[in-house]
């Protein structure tokens, strides 16, 4: 059982529908490899074994009657723990909603149960998804499965660190700056970020609003794909939701690429990247190359704005979106509190870490009277400057390819002491957020400490069928998907 919790959903699936295993079986396993070794890892805040167990029973009642199964049936799934699960805990890793309990399914987690998908817990993450290292957590912090000194990226570091764990074979995160590729990268799994408005963000707690987009983490590209599949259309409960057909994405995944011209971005390939990770970026363009793609080196001069734009714009609307955290509806509440404001006040700053204080001071700031125009409003100006550079730059690549981080896992700690430092670290994922364009993470090699590489590849918005595509093509041709964490055992040993 402890080799078929490696394998890939769609290999678990097969083993589904040949009743080598029966979904309660695969579940439980899952289930007991997340009590026996997450107390290392820290990448669950709790478990749904129960709503896990009962989705399986309906999994092999269908298989029993030889019905057909849908998408990804039986596959257990790890589910970001700011995403609703009616009946759960949805804390946000954040104090102010430690006993906060969900009343109704986010879109997203609806669907998973539509398919049969079991929902084995819900995973870690950075407070109210504000990090990129998963250590601003309320409760615990995210282990790197790789090596448990390291950090595992952010703000999705638990449900990265339960795929590659293999806590669980699939996962759902949240991404307004990096949060699913950073910690796919450093967790060496594959983690995708769609087109701003393809997945509903109905029963998703916000961060940032006009960047938020939730998408998948797998251990292979064809996963991720499926996963996206069954989460994306159409929703009206979100007005920001695509109303466009779902595509089935893993029918393109072969697809030949040869002609197909690929752009390396200039300003993301400078002398912050180490010398590892740019080793990998040349691998890849190597790998293209022998695939019959065009490698094309392009210039956006704006995207080196894209860090204060987004700590302008994301910081504005999380100070407005956590508002709604006043210690009166629900929530934590401060006790015996002398009037009105002193409950506001109080129930605030017990509830919320130092990291989301700084960012909604950061964020009123930026929105407050005499300061608005020449930040919120100037920062939005750029984002559209920045999103015009991409539209252009796609009219002569297919795609994009860049680092996903100049860096590697780090030391945990090591970061903690220097906000700007860690802000750093999503320099390259931050501006596909901005345009809204779909973006994802593959593993593309080890580094020489062994730890896992992210390869970013880019689209135009809505090309989310081209970018799995290409990835798909490097992925078989390097097999980098194959290497497991090596301390997904022995750290718990």
């Amino acid at each position: 059982m402890d080799e078929l919790l490696k394998k890939s959903a769609s290999e678990q699936s097969k083993a589904l529908r040949a009743k080598e295993v029966s979904a309660v079986e695969l579940t439980t396993e899952t289930i007991n490899k997340i009590k026996s070794i997450d107390d290392k890892l820290g990448a669950f805040n709790s478990l749904t074994e129960k709503t896990a167990l009962e989705t399986a029973r309906k999994v092999d009642k269908k298989i029993a009657n030889g019905e057909e199964l849908p998408l990804l049936a039986g596959i257990p799934l790890a589910l970001k723990d700011n995403m609703n699960l009616i009946g759960s805990k949805t804390t946000a890793s954040s104090k102010i909603l430690e006993n906060f309990v969900s009343p109704y399914n986010a879109t997203v987690t609806q669907k998973l149960l539509g398919n049969l998908i079991p929902i084995v817990g819900k995973t870690n993450l950075d407070e109210f998804a504000m990090g990129s290292s998963n250590e601003n957590s309320a409760f615990k912090k995210v282990h790197n499965p790789w090596n448990l000194n390291k950090v595992p990226g952010g703000s999705s570091g638990g449900s990265a660190a339960s795929v590659a764990s293999c806590e669980s074979t699939l996962a759902l995160g949240s991404d307004t700056g990096g949060s699913i590729r950073l910690p796919a990268s450093f967790c060496g799994v594959v983690g995708m970020k769609p087109t701003y408005g393809k997945v509903s963000r109905y029963g998703l707690i916000a961060f940032a609003s006009s960047l938020d987009q939730i998408g998948p983490f797998a251990r292979t590209v064809e996963d991720a794909a499926n996963l996206l599949e069954v989460i994306s259309g159409y929703d009206d409960h979100d007005s920001t939701s695509l109303n466009l057909p779902v595509e089935h994405y893993a029918s393109s995944l072969n697809n030949d690429i040869k002609g197909m011209k690929i752009g390396v971005i200039k300003e993301l390939m400078t002398d912050v990247v180490s010398v590892d990770v740019q080793k990998a970026i040349q691998n890849a363009m190597e790998t293209y190359k022998k695939l019959g793609a065009e490698i094309v080196e392009i210039s956006l001069p704006k995207i080196k704005y894209s860090i204060g734009i987004y700590y302008i714009l994301a910081t504005a609307e999380c100070s407005s979106n956590l508002a709604r955290l006043d210690g009166v509806r629900y929530g934590h509440s401060t006790a015996n509190p002398e009037n009105l404001l002193d409950l506001y006040c109080k129930s605030r700053a017990e509830g919320f870490g130092d990291e989301v204080k700084r960012r909604i001071m950061l964020g009123t700031y930026a929105l407050s009277s005499g300061y608005y125009d020449a930040y919120y409003k100037k920062a939005q100006q750029m984002r559209r400057l920045v999103t015009n550079e991409f539209v252009e730059a796609f009219k002569t690549v297919d795609a994009f390819i860049a680092p996903t981080c100049p860096n590697t896992a780090f030391d945990m700690g090591s970061r903690s002491e220097d906000p700007l430092a860690m802000y750093l670290t999503d320099i390259a994922t931050i501006s596909s957020n901005l345009a809204g364009i779909p973006a994802m993470s593959i593993p593309a090699g080890l580094d020489s400490e062994g730890m896992p590489i992210g390869l970013q590849i880019m689209a135009p918005q809505l090309a989310e069928t081209k970018l799995f595509n290409i990835a798909y093509k490097f992925e078989q041709a390097n097999e980098f998907y194959r290497q497991i964490a090596p301390d997904v055992c022995a750290c718990c040993k």
